[in-house]
């Protein structure tokens, strides 16, 4: 399908992760990675603030709100919590959390993971998404995909770009 993968392995591709013991038969799956030049734990926090603000295109998806570009503190997510940031309003929830390794969560029915990978001198983030089979839904996954892929790679490119500005400031 166009638009199931970008930026990312077989061996990435392969693997399970935790979005598919929340959708066992989806209708959809979609990878996306980048490798960031930075350990997981300093890549997680950017992760971990995307409950705040969806950090891809603003002036689609955050009504033109500026996602931040600072890291605010904020204490690690957790299950049940608001998964992220549309439109400056919360949606989804988070169904787990794995510190410096994984979020898990559901917005709009599509079950989404970011998995933190560590390699030896960096961490590919991986986003892989989910959606179940519904009525229709074979017919709009080629659309969902291909939409996704646009907003999903500047998001990861965001936090790529955020977590290695972070570490060279310290």
């Amino acid at each position: 399908m166009i638009g199931e993968r970008w930026g990312v392995t077989d061996a990435e591709v392969a693997r399970r992760y935790p979005c598919d013991e929340y959708v066992p038969q989806p209708a959809l799956q979609a990878w996306r990675g980048v490798t960031v030049r930075a350990r997981p734990e300093d890549v997680w926090p950017w992760v971990a603030q995307i409950r705040l603000a969806p950090y891809s295109y603003d002036w689609i998806d955050n009504l033109g709100r500026r996602s931040p570009r600072t890291l605010l503190g904020l204490p690690d997510p957790a299950p049940g919590e608001q998964f992220s940031t549309a439109a400056t309003r919360p949606v989804g929830r988070t169904h787990s959390v794995e510190k410096d390794v994984q979020l898990t969560g559901t917005i709009a029915g599509v079950t989404i993971t970011y998995a933190l990978l560590p390699t030896a001198d960096a961490t590919r983030l991986i986003m892989k998404l989910a959606a179940p089979s519904r009525p229709l839904a074979r017919v709009v996954a080629p659309l969902l995909s291909v939409g996704d892929l646009i907003m999903a790679r500047r998001q990861l490119l965001n936090i790529k770009h955020l977590a290695e500005q972070s570490v060279r400031a310290h």
